[in-house]
């Protein structure tokens, strides 16, 4: 007679009960992991049961993975990459995107590539980008008109932020009611998380912080009015958002850029950012 133990699998979701774990483990590193670390902090093991899976092969967090819309791989090596992927299979439908350090995301798009066939596109090499300077210490021009969004200005960033969607994904936010997605930028506005240049009632640029947490912001959905671009207006603008985002939000701020966006890198570049690291995407 053989004695057969049965050992329980290293990979699980993750409960209310793990939230301090699974924080500290994406505070190694924080400019890379906020977008996870904001999502825990925000509820989500309690609201949104099942979305975040851990690696735990010993006693210890090991590794974890977010998996909504997006799948968003944090610490994992590839053994824990491995592992989660036999987790992650089952939510092809339902994704849009996979990012995070490239090393890892990689590693997770070829074991799931077999099972969901050809992206829309990969961008391989996105610089991730981090700046705890205040611009103004950089001597820095700041440009003075771009301010917290207010409330009642939803409805004037709502084409600006599905404008810079459209051009950045290739698809629009939403088709039919703009409910849901008003939703969204609503809920950023309400935090004090959506900066604005407004003039007679346009926004003429804009920049989200889409995640804090851990004491890091991320940028995202940076857009200015096509007809302003190419005039000089992008480094103050951005130092402006940076500036306030920094007073206002966390004292690290983050965002990462495609390679191959050469003036956006530039301006960056002007206003305090260092390149840290490199993240990918992969668009489902």
């Amino acid at each position: 007679m053989y004695l057969v133990l049965r050992i329980g699998s290293p990979v699980q979701a993750l409960s209310i009960g793990d939230r301090d774990e699974a924080l500290e483990l994406c505070a190694r590193t924080p400019a890379a992991n906020v977008f996870v670390a904001s999502r825990i902090e925000e509820g989500a093991l309690h609201s949104m049961p099942g979305s975040l899976f851990g690696y735990r092969p010993g006693r210890e967090l090991a590794g974890v993975c977010w998996v909504s819309s997006n799948v968003v791989p944090v610490e994992c090596d590839d053994e824990a990459i491995e592992a989660l992927a036999t987790r992650v299979r089952r939510w092809h439908r339902g994704c849009a995107s996979i990012f995070g350090l490239r090393p890892q995301v990689e590693a997770m798009w070829g074991q799931l590539a077999p099972h969901w066939g050809a992206p829309r596109a990969i961008r391989a090499v996105q610089p991730l980008l981090a700046t705890s300077t205040h611009p103004r210490d950089l001597g820095v021009a700041i440009d003075p008109r771009v301010r917290p969004a207010r409330g009642h200005e939803v409805d004037i960033v709502l084409p600006a932020a599905a404008a810079m969607f459209t051009d950045e994904i290739g698809y629009p936010p939403y088709h039919g009611s703009s409910r849901g997605y008003r939703a969204i930028i609503s809920g950023l506005v309400t935090e004090g998380h959506t900066f604005v240049w407004v003039e007679d009632g346009e926004v003429l640029f804009k920049a989200d912080v889409g995640s804090a947490a851990i004491g890091a912001a991320q940028i995202q959905g940076v857009w200015l009015a096509p007809r302003l671009r190419g005039q000089g207006l992008g480094g103050p603008l951005m130092a402006a958002a940076t500036a306030l985002i920094i007073e206002r939000v966390a004292p690290l701020v983050t965002l990462y850029v495609n390679d191959y966006n050469a003036p956006a890198r530039a301006t960056y570049r002007a206003i305090g950012f260092e390149e840290i690291d490199t993240f990918m995407t992969v668009l489902l």
